[in-house]
């Protein structure tokens, strides 16, 4: 056996301690975990800084700041569909992210001159949450582009896990040098990780080159390789084929109706932490550290449980049961917050639901895209996880807006939010069966493409 295979098949073992790896697939899992880390360390660097810019332009202003990140998504959404169409994966993928490094830089040098403060500070939280949603999008659009159903089942979990890593490193990095170097300087730290994130994407295009080509076995055998080979080829299709896709499938609209009621509970949340720290202290320093230490909290409890558990918990009680974590820890939060609608409440329910999702449903959700054709991967699924996300974030925000205006208190918002959590958890299950069985019906369409 050559050296270098040996040396494969070493990592591989070494890895699967974390998961149910098999042959050849080690060191494919290892770039996407690094890929990952990179671009959830680069974000992290940068959220709390958006918190902190979101509630010293004003908590009333929430609900504008979300309507003006929807409409810059429909913009960009159809844009996004055009290049893609176009170019083929090796090329696009970087070209996004290079796009974004160049954002970073243009903001460094508004913010280090004090060009508009204020109408910077607006436009960067604009900005980092679409950057937010485009990029890992992006990233998990190409994971169900290389990895089938049973494989995203088993891979998918360990691969999350080098982003809740980046989660952690990213607020760490904040709340060590941002007193040290600047806030406004974090934002050169971000731009050379999501360069080294795009350098591991080229090292996972030619993983995939070399594996695929000979190495193809039906992933729902007993043995499989590392990837179904895959066309390196424009995916085609016109600039608005992800909403017209979504429109037509019964399976996609399933999951974005799931997608609209996360989003409605997470924006309930977001809102009432957003009042509360308000209340709580004007210091921007102590609210910047307090964000940063609920990331770094989220992190340590999701990397946990991605390395210890996620896979197999998957694999063994199937995707509908691991979506259907989310709705329920939502439930129970909401039920504790009507009882008791203080700081230390909505922090902990926000730890929790972070890391349920992180750790198990978000995971869980991208194994849903693998049962779906190769243009739905990337158009209909940008559609869904940007516009879709931050329309329902913006009409969210000003139905809160809107009940507190009303007088409506915080607990009984609350309230409201557990019958619908509820809901949410049945959807979660029949999603779960209706992948099983189109996965079932045809164990190649998630790399492949096919019928919608």
């Amino acid at each position: 056996m050559p050296i270098e295979d040996v040396r494969s098949d070493r990592f591989d073992r070494a890895l699967a301690r974390f998961a149910p790896l098999r042959p050849g697939e080690g060191r494919a899992v290892a770039a996407a975990f690094a890929y990952f880390f990179c671009l959830l360390s680069g974000y992290y660097v940068l959220r709390p800084l958006r918190d902190e810019m979101g509630i010293a332009t004003g908590v009333g202003n929430l609900q504008w700041l979300f309507t003006a990140t929807f409409v810059t998504l429909l913009v960009a959404s159809p844009i996004y569909a055009a290049v893609v169409a176009r170019l083929p994966r090796a090329r696009f993928i970087p070209l996004v992210y290079r796009f974004f490094i160049l954002n970073l830089a243009i903001f460094w040098l508004f913010l280090t001159f004090g060009v508009a403060p204020v109408a910077v500070a607006r436009t960067f939280f604009v900005w980092i949450s679409v950057f937010n949603l485009f990029a890992v999008s992006v990233f998990w659009s190409f994971m169900a582009d290389l990895f089938a159903s049973e494989q995203g089942k088993r891979l998918f979990g360990l691969i999350a896990a080098g982003g809740t890593a980046g989660a952690l490193a990213g607020p760490a990095v904040t709340v060590a040098f941002a007193g040290t170097i600047g806030p406004v300087n974090l934002l050169i730290v971000a731009a050379a990780l999501l360069e080294a994130a795009v350098f591991c994407a080229h090292r996972l295009e030619r993983y995939s080159r070399e594996v695929a080509p000979s190495r193809v076995v039906e992933s729902v055998q007993p043995q499989g390789s590392a990837f179904v080979a895959q066309r390196q080829s424009e995916v085609g299709g016109g600039w608005f084929a992800g909403f017209v896709l979504l429109a037509r499938s019964p399976y996609l609209a399933g999951i974005a109706l799931w997608v609209t009621l996360m989003s409605l509970t997470a924006t309930v949340l977001y809102f009432e932490q957003a009042n509360l720290v308000a209340a709580a202290s004007t210091d921007p320093a102590v609210r910047t550290r307090l964000f940063a230490s609920v990331d770094l909290a989220v992190g340590i409890l999701t990397l946990i449980v991605q390395l210890l558990a996620t896979g197999r918990l998957v694999r063994r009680f199937g995707t509908g049961p691991a979506l259907a974590v989310l709705p329920l820890v939502f439930a129970a939060g909401f039920g504790a917050l009507a009882l008791a609608p203080g700081l230390a409440v909505v922090i902990a329910v926000q730890a929790l639901q972070r890391t349920a999702n992180f750790a198990v449903s978000n995971p869980a959700r991208e194994v849903l895209f693998t049962a779906v054709a190769r243009e739905e991967k990337y158009k209909a699924k940008n559609v869904i996880d940007a516009v879709l996300v931050r329309g329902s974030d913006a009409l969210w925000g000003w139905a809160f807006a809107l009940l507190r205006g009303f007088g409506v208190e915080l607990a009984a918002i609350a309230v409201l939010a557990v019958p619908i959590s509820l809901v949410w958890m049945g959807l979660a299950v029949a999603l779960g069966r209706a992948q099983e069985r189109r996965a079932t019906a045809s164990p190649e369409r998630g790399p492949q493409g096919g019928p919608s």
